[in-house]
């Protein structure tokens, strides 16, 4: 499986017993759909490797308790500790309206009622408070704050995000 093909989950935060189980802090916000997992995708070294689930159940909220086949000691859970869980595309619930996964809109286009096209998602920033579509247009670079106000319009059928975005905002980098 490739990592383009998944999505984060979560990551192996602690062991929870002496007998092999850990604790995957599930960064979602409806942990309840992950408690019935078959499996999960493990990275090591870049590579996702498939871990098979004995048993699961949901612990403090945000937490998954899982035993994984063939992981029944403390040495071997002690090897998954910190490392990042994914899980297919495929298993992500279909989202509809103006609601959008990041990994959905990159390639589609910024149209503004204003302004017309903007240019195309390259990528979601959101390592800031504010998480900002990164646009190209030609060889410049727009920052677009992604907020709820902006929003228009996810329109999936012609890859476009409409927005009404404010005066200036654009003009400021062309």
């Amino acid at each position: 499986m490739r990592k383009d093909d998944c999505f984060y989950l979560g990551k192996i935060a602690k062991k929870f017993s002496f007998k092999g189980e850990v604790l995957i802090y599930l960064d979602t916000d409806e942990p309840e759909m992950y408690e019935d997992l078959e499996s999960v995708f493990v990275e090591f070294n870049k590579n996702l490797v498939p871990f098979f689930i004995e048993n699961s159940q949901l612990h403090k909220g945000d937490f998954l308790k899982v035993r994984f086949e063939d992981v029944d000691s403390e040495e071997k859970a002690d090897e998954l500790i910190g490392r990042e869980v994914y899980l297919p595309l495929t298993m992500l619930p279909k989202l509809e309206g103006n609601k959008f996964y990041y990994h959905e809109v990159i390639g589609f286009e910024i149209e503004d009622k204003r302004l017309g096209i903007v240019g195309k998602i390259v990528a979601i920033n959101d390592s800031a408070a504010q998480p900002l579509f990164e646009v190209i247009n030609g060889d410049t670079e727009i920052l677009i704050p992604m907020i709820d106000q902006f929003l228009v319009k996810v329109d999936r059928e012609n890859k476009k995000v409409i927005m009404d975005l404010p005066e200036g905002l654009i003009e400021m980098y062309l």
